[in-house]
């Protein structure tokens, strides 16, 4: 049951515009929906020196990138399915208030457990904000009675877009200046912030006792026993651990058989089964960040390791992959165009991949700076368009379960890249692994393209008009 919003929002004293969107609602919205890419992006020039620290190899310390998203992958659309019952503002406050709680854990963790423990926790803090600010966004366009949320949804992505790719400058400035430990404290202030902008401008919801009774909790708990045993095979796959996709079989077998029967479920797989052109667009979201986190991840090693640059030098080689996103953001971001953006986007991904295989111990900085410029260029096209795409894909009721899955399918699209960065690099972040690691993406980025090319359902999605 999608729950009501009530208008005034809470502590505002005054009633939000009736004809259009509620811009109060931007800061929190933007600000919360940037604490997951903050922390994804700020910990690839960290991973080197956190090894040092605790004496740990590249495999190992993955685990800080893997227990992010192995905990987002579960909690995005467990809470999202929430947001869709109870409303934004008590889980938007909830989550945010833990990641504050996260930054300090992990600024004073004294081991290398300690620490995934936090990244865990940040993880399920994270996983709020986003399903919430789409249903913001789906239920400002209801009450003002224009279906026009360009404006909005372009200022999410892009902002996602910013923090993930000067992440990494960010984290190496940060190590800089008062060693790893500062990329966890700077989530004490983020979450802060968001905790004010939440209380003050975010709406509350009534909801009936019927829609409390309709929370799917064996649901969600097969669903994340199916998620985790299947992401802790690809993290390390050997045939000792053969149980672990068995595992995921049967509970995949085990919640398509509850869902199916129940009139509340949790994911809906009658209407997600008869969605082709959303499960194309999760398709496309999980091969697009399998390619765009293997490059955050494993080039920023390689610059580390085989190129031998400094925590804060590989970040800033990684700026111009900042412009160049922000640059394609800004340019496109208004335009639907998402079969266009999406074509472009997989086409250029395959020739930065390719480019890879050019560098070496020995390639000059122009060089790697070029290769940041070109990998920018789809970041800055495929998150807008595969989120416009959802939102018009998906179901008004569901939407923000939808946007959960669709950040779940982006961070199995991380997991899948950093099992290929630990494995790859399972010596050390060599050119030889780093060669590897293109040829691996290539044949993803190519698969992209092939779904984008056959899906014709892209040819009729609807323009988004207007303004928000």
């Amino acid at each position: 049951m999608t729950p009501k919003l009530v208008r005034p929002a809470a502590g505002t004293g005054r009633s939000a515009p009736a004809d259009r969107f509620d811009r109060r609602l931007i800061a929190p919205m933007v600000l919360g929906s940037v604490l997951n890419p903050v922390n994804s992006s700020m910990i690839a020039v960290a991973l080197v020196p956190i090894g040092v620290a605790f004496g740990a190899p590249p495999a190992r310390t993955a685990w800080l990138v893997s227990a992010l998203y192995l905990a987002t992958a579960v909690g995005q659309p467990v809470i999202g399915r929430l947001v869709d019952m109870y409303g934004p503002r008590r889980l938007y406050l909830t989550g945010t208030a833990l990641v504050g709680t996260a930054g300090l854990m992990g600024a004073l963790a004294p081991s290398l457990g300690v620490l995934i423990a936090a990244r865990v926790l940040l993880g399920f803090g994270t996983s709020a904000a986003y399903p919430a600010s789409m249903q913001l966004t789906r239920s400002e366009a209801e009450r003002t009675g224009r279906d026009s949320p360009t404006g909005v949804l372009t200022a999410l992505a892009v902002a996602n877009q910013t923090v993930a790719v000067v992440g990494p400058a960010l984290g190496g400035f940060l190590i800089g200046v008062g060693g790893w430990r500062a990329i966890f404290t700077v989530n004490v202030p983020l979450s802060a912030a968001c905790l004010v902008l939440g209380a003050l401008w975010l709406p509350g919801a009534t909801v009936s006792n019927a829609g409390r009774r309709s929370v799917d909790l064996p649901g969600m708990v097969i669903f994340a026993a199916m998620l985790l045993s299947f992401m802790f095979f690809l993290m390390d796959p050997r045939p000792t651990h053969w149980w672990l996709p068995v595992l995921a079989v049967a509970a995949a077998a085990g919640f398509a058989l509850r869902e199916l029967r129940l009139d509340r479920p949790f994911i809906d797989l009658r209407v997600l089964g008869g969605n082709v052109p959303l499960l194309a667009t999760y398709l496309r979201q999980l091969l697009g960040y399998t390619t765009a986190y293997s490059f955050m991840y494993g080039f920023t090693q390689w610059l580390e390791e085989g190129r031998g640059l400094h925590a804060s030098t590989a970040g800033l080689v990684l700026l111009p992959l900042s412009v160049s996103a922000l640059t394609v953001s800004g340019l496109t971001g208004r335009r639907e165009a998402v079969r266009g953006k999406l074509l472009a986007g997989g086409l250029v991904q395959v020739a930065a991949c390719a480019g890879l295989l050019l560098l070496d111990s020995g390639s000059p900085v122009w060089l790697l700076l070029a290769a940041g410029v070109v990998m920018g260029v789809p970041q800055g096209l495929i998150g807008i368009a595969n989120q416009n795409a959802l939102y018009r894909q998906s179901a008004p009721e569901r939407i923000a379960s939808a946007a959960g899955l669709l950040r779940t399918f982006m961070y199995l699209g991380a997991l899948g890249a950093s099992a290929a960065d630990a494995g790859f690099f399972a010596h050390g972040a060599d050119t030889a692994g780093l060669h590897d690691l293109a040829l691996f993406t290539a044949a993803g980025s190519v698969l992209f393209v092939l779904v984008t090319l056959f899906d014709r359902s892209l040819s009729t999605v609807t323009p988004l008009s207007g303004k928000a």
